[in-house]
C-alpha cells in the first residue's frame, strides 16, 4: 500500500464536527471539475491513491482518470463500499425488492428472483452479496484498484449482528474476482481484529480512527495502541485530526510515532493544505518511507 492516501469526505459534505463546514464544502464541490482540480493538486504533491466511496459522482471522476491514463499512469483507487445513503434512499423511495432490482445486475437467476418478488431472505445471500459488490465495482472498470474496502457502516453492523461469514464472503470475492486485497473500515478495531482472526483472515488491511484524543475510537486509545504494537495487521489511520480538533503537527507527530500504522488517509480542499499535511507526514516518516 501507498503510505499517504487521499480521502473524499470533503467532496460530499461530510464533516463530523461542523454541519456548517459540511454544507460549505458540499456547495464548493458541486461540480466534478472542482473535485478533479483538488485530486490533480494532490497528485502533483505526490499522492497517487484516491480512497473513495462508491458515491454516484465518483463515476465521473473514474471516467476522467480512464480518459487521461497517460497523464496519471500510476494512479490507483481504493473503493469503499457500499455508499450507504444510496441504498437507504432507494429503499425509502422504492421499497426493499425494487431497490434490490435497481442495484443488482440483470444476471440469471438473481435478476429473475428479484423481478419475481420472491423473498430474498430465503435465497442465496452469498450470491446476492457478490452481485452487489460487482455492481459497486462497475465504475472502476479498467482502473487500478489494489485494495477494496467494506465501509464501516456495514462492517460494524455485521459485527454487531454476529454475521461473521459475510466478512468472509466479501474478502473472498474481492480477492477472487478483482485480484485485490480486501480492506475493512471500522469504528471498533478490537472486535473486528478478533473476528477476522477467528475467520482465518490473516494480516488484514484495516482502516480505523487513530488520533491523539480518542475521537470515535471504540475501546479507547490505550487499547488501540496495544493492538497496533502487538497484533499483525496493516493499519490505515483516518480522522487523525479528529475533524479539526487537533493541530496538524501535533496530530501527525502522534500518529506517525505509533508502531503498526502503515498508512494515513486524509482529506483537504486546497493544494496548500494538501502540501502542509503531506510535508508533515514525510518529515515525520522520512521522504522515502512516506512514498
Amino acid at each position: 500500500m501507498q503510505r499517504v492516501l487521499f480521502g473524499d469526505n470533503q467532496f460530499f459534505g461530510i464533516n463530523h464536527m461542523s454541519d456548517e463546514k459540511a454544507r460549505a464544502q458540499a456547495m464548493r464541490f458541486q461540480s466534478t471539475r472542482a473535485i478533479l482540480d483538488v485530486l490533480e493538486a494532490a497528485y502533483a504533491e505526490g499522492i497517487k491513491v484516491f480512497m473513495c466511496t462508491t458515491h454516484e459522482r465518483v463515476a465521473a471522476v473514474c471516467d476522467h482518470f480512464r480518459a487521461n491514463a497517460a497523464r496519471f499512469p500510476d494512479y490507483a483507487f481504493y473503493p469503499c463500499m457500499p455508499y450507504a445513503h444510496k441504498y437507504a434512499n432507494a429503499v425509502t423511495e422504492h421499497g426493499m425488492i425494487e431497490a434490490l432490482r435497481r442495484f443488482l445486475p440483470e444476471e440469471g437467476a438473481f435478476g429473475a428472483l428479484v423481478r419475481g418478488g420472491v423473498s430474498v431472505a430465503k435465497k442465496d445471500v452469498e450470491g446476492i452479496a457478490k452481485l452487489l459488490i460487482d455492481a459497486e465495482m462497475k465504475m472502476f472498470a479498467g482502473l487500478s484498484t489494489p485494495v477494496v474496502f467494506l465501509q464501516n457502516v456495514v462492517t460494524d453492523l455485521l459485527l454487531g449482528l454476529g454475521f461473521r461469514e459475510a466478512l468472509r464472503i466479501f474478502a473472498d470475492h474481492v480477492r477472487e474476482r478483482y485480484g485485490a486485497e480486501p480492506g475493512f473500515i471500522t469504528m471498533n478495531l478490537p472486535m473486528l481484529l478478533e473476528t477476522l482472526d477467528g475467520l482465518g483472515i490473516e494480516n488484514p488491511v484495516v482502516c480505523c480512527n487513530i488520533n491523539k484524543i480518542g475521537f470515535r475510537m471504540c475501546g479507547g486509545i490505550a487499547r488501540y495502541e496495544q493492538l497496533l504494537a502487538k497484533r499483525r495487521f496493516r493499519a490505515i489511520a483516518m480522522s487523525v485530526f479528529a475533524s479539526g480538533a487537533i493541530a496538524p503537527r501535533e496530530a501527525i507527530d502522534y500518529v506517525c510515532a505509533l508502531d503498526g500504522v502503515q498508512s494515513i488517509v486524509f482529506g483537504a480542499s486546497s493544494r496548500a493544505n494538501i502540501r502542509q499535511t503531506s510535508e508533515l507526514i514525510r518529515e515525520r516518516w522520512g521522504a522515502a518511507q512516506a512514498l
